[in-house]
């Protein structure tokens, strides 16, 4: 079966996000709804959207508009129906009622919905019928989330579930995994579980709303909105209707009737317009104090809201075994919670689905969790685990796992696909190395490193191990969100903040030299990025000698937000890559002012496709839909290069002053039209020091570590700066970049 055109009915959030995608897959779709005029609302959306559903705004172009009267029989030629209307069973009957008339025999039809039963949504069609019907769950936004769950029951033709499961594999780049008609199905049930178990349990424990959400966060694995700040998110009255659907769907025996009561505090806040972030505010809201916004957060005995206090657990990583060790209230508030999650989710195999590591698929696919319910029990080891847990009867699971006393119960990873992922060559692989900041494997005759730290940001450790690791050929790949958000400021600042400048200009120095070393090593070494890739993250990059890019990629060169220059190599590399156009070899000064362009505005790529205009990518790198498929790409990489032989270094011929007033007069035109402010001229005057190539001219040739030397003196020099301080320590604490 193939899948050349779709069709997808219902132009709202999902509808748009789907068709969105398929254009990313150069798949032809056309997007209906009750009028065109909302269609092309819908396409106008995904457009403008930010973060952008498309990985390219010309992929617009694959998407044609129409009505569901007018233009209705598109369905006739499509391989794949997909609705995504309101969720009214009466109005999506009707809309099969009509899709079962046009179709092609054979075309698949599915739906979106997170909540109807399949037997609910096809109980009017034939049994013919019914072996084309399944439900497609994608997870909002569409582009990003990677998890998409294929409904099936016993009426389905599972050739053609197994066919779609692989267009939309392959294809859409999705993690599909296929699963039972159950309520909630995979993901929802075990999600919207652990959502209300870390509520009730914080309630129950007298735990602030901050504090529960530092524990129910990354120390857990779990993103750092946690359950309030996630609730918030979501939209506290549609999480209520959620848990109403629930509630009528399961069985009263069911554990999660017991954490899905009303709570009174929710009921108040819905009825004073407190919603969630697109209402007033919910668990926190933005108030003004002075001139100044200030986050608070609600008290949950007194309903009162106050200044949002920062918890710090002391836990920078994710250590579920430390968490529930934990001699304090948070220790036995994370126990509580994951002890709880593990119970439900083991007593739901084989019921949702007889693979219960599906369920950890689901969770780190849909809800970015670093490992699900059963990775949690692994973690701790069944062993202690049962001498903590209690009772656990009727969970067929855990009795089996206590009377086997198997440690080693987990067995492969990421079942529900074929694709050697990272996650299952991990387990086979020799742990070589192991610091606070990255893992080191050895598989084979090759060298994985994982950065470990938060956001990924590189620090003398992340060094370490990648310099270490080149004694044979490299993939730097991990399993995280982010390949990395550069260099860990946090780590610099405390330098700063002792007056240590050298201790600063020592670790920028083993930057370097750890990228210089990466990029002359003796056997290749591979890149494999997704998620955010800046600032050092991405000079690792594009020192590499080879890349394998997710399309999900955010790159860039981004330290003049932070009122410094790229230091470890990026603006180095970027002269490097312009100076190889048509236009550099026919104007010296070309390459040098489109970078200063580049840099100085902290230009960012939002995918593959958007990066190799800016030079952040070339052609020649790998750009791959599926993220799974990044090592196994990668590998190939390796493979493929047998002979590989290091590059020889690059050599720079550069302007100098005369270039550097070109740069002048731009920074100064700048700062007429109020676009850049006082630190800005001087954040710009050193980055223009270091692209003209300093005290140099044309007739000189300046050297890599010639470059790398003007990139550590302007860094160094701005870092001294209270205005470079200043604008490091509001990012670090706001997330925003200052402007002064």
């Amino acid at each position: 079966m193939e899948i050349k055109k779709v069709v997808v009915i219902g132009s709202g959030t999902m509808g748009s996000g789907i068709a969105a995608h398929l254009c990313n897959a150069d798949v032809p779709v056309t997007l209906l709804d009750l009028k065109t005029e909302i269609s092309e609302k819908a396409r106008e959306r995904i457009h403008k959207s930010r973060p952008p559903l498309l990985i390219d705004k010309t992929k617009i172009n694959n998407i044609k508009i129409g009505n569901i009267i007018d233009d209705f029989d598109t369905v006739k030629d499509a391989d794949w129906i997909v609705e995504a209307v309101v969720e009214r069973i009466d109005i999506k009957h009707d809309i099969y009622s009509k899709i079962f008339k046009e179709r092609k025999d054979g075309a698949i039809v599915s739906s979106n919905t997170s909540s109807i039963p399949i037997k609910v949504l096809s109980e009017k069609l034939s049994q013919n019928e019914k072996k084309d019907f399944c439900i497609t769950h994608f997870f909002n936004p569409v582009r990003y989330m990677g998890l998409l769950e294929i409904v099936k029951n016993e009426n389905n033709n599972l050739d053609k579930i197994n066919a779609l499961k692989l267009f939309c594999e392959k294809e859409l780049g999705k993690g599909a995994i296929i699963c039972n008609d159950t309520p909630g199905f995979l993901g929802n049930r075990i999600g919207v579980y652990a959502m209300q178990v870390a509520m009730t349990e914080a309630i129950n424990s007298k735990l602030s709303i901050e504090e529960a959400d530092a524990v129910f966060g990354r120390p857990m694995g779990i993103p750092k909105t946690g359950v309030f700040g996630l609730y918030d998110l979501i939209g506290i009255d549609l999480m209520v209707d959620v848990l109403k659907s629930f509630k009528k769907e399961l069985p009263d025996n069911d554990d999660f009737q017991n954490v899905a009561k009303e709570i009174p505090l929710i009921t108040k806040l819905i009825k004073d317009g407190y919603t969630g972030r697109k209402g007033k505010g919910g668990f926190y809201r933005m108030n003004k104090s002075g001139n100044q916004k200030v986050l608070e957060a609600i008290n949950l005995d007194t309903e009162e809201y106050s200044n949002s206090k920062k918890i710090d657990l002391k836990m920078d990583t994710v250590d579920i075994v430390g968490l529930i060790n934990r001699n304090d209230k948070y220790g036995k508030y994370a126990w509580s919670v994951i002890s709880k999650i593990i119970k439900y989710s083991s007593s739901l195999v084989p019921g949702i689905t007889d693979k219960f590591n599906d369920i950890d698929e689901a969770m780190r696919l849909g809800f970015n969790w670093a490992m699900g319910p059963f990775e949690m029990l692994k973690e701790i080891g069944p062993k202690n685990f049962f001498d903590r847990i209690g009772v656990f009867k009727n969970n067929q699971f855990l009795e089996n796992l206590s009377k086997s006393n198997n440690e080693d119960f987990y067995g492969e990873r990421q079942l529900y696909t074929k694709i050697e992922t990272l996650g299952k060559i991990k387990p086979l692989a020799l742990k070589l190395d192991k610091n606070k900041s990255a893992c080191t494997y050895r598989f084979k005759d090759y060298n994985i490193v994982e950065f470990t730290t938060k956001a990924n940001a590189l620090d003398y450790d992340s060094m370490d191990s990648l310099k270490n690791a080149t004694d044979k050929p490299l993939i730097i790949i991990n399993e995280s969100m982010q390949f990395s958000a550069g260099v860990n400021l946090s780590y610099t600042m405390d330098f700063v903040k002792k007056g240590d400048f050298k201790s600063v200009e020592k670790f920028i120095k083993y930057f370097q030299e750890t990228c210089k070393h990466l990029k002359y090593s003796k056997y290749p070494v591979v890149s494999a990025p997704s998620g955010l890739t800046l600032g050092g993250g991405f000079e690792i990059l594009v020192q590499s000698n080879f890349v394998a890019a997710h399309t999900n990629i955010v790159i860039g060169l981004v330290e003049t937000m932070v009122g410094l220059v790229p230091a470890g190599g990026g603006c180095k590399e970027m002269l490097w890559r312009w100076s190889q156009t048509d236009e550099a070899k026919k104007d010296p000064d070309f390459a040098p002012l489109k970078v200063f362009e580049i840099i100085g505005y902290g230009k960012t790529a939002t995918s593959p496709i958007e990066a190799e205009p800016l030079k952040y990518l070339m052609s020649s790198d790998k750009k791959i839909m599926n993220r799974n498929s990044l090592f196994p790409v990668a590998l190939d990489i390796i493979n493929e290069n047998k002979n590989f032989s290091p590059l020889k270094e690059c050599t720079f011929k550069l302007s100098g002053k005369t270039l550097k007033e070109k740069m002048t007069n731009i920074l100064e035109k700048l700062y007429n039209d109020k676009i850049i402010l006082d630190h800005g001229v001087v954040v710009g005057s050193e980055l223009a020091h270091v692209l003209s190539g300093g005290d140099t001219s044309l007739d000189k040739t300046l050297s890599e570590d010639d470059l790398y030397k003007l990139e550590l003196d302007s860094f160094m020099r701005l870092i001294e700066t209270d205005k470079t301080q200043a604008r490091i320590n509001h990012t670090l604490t706001t997330g925003k970049p200052l402007i002064n």
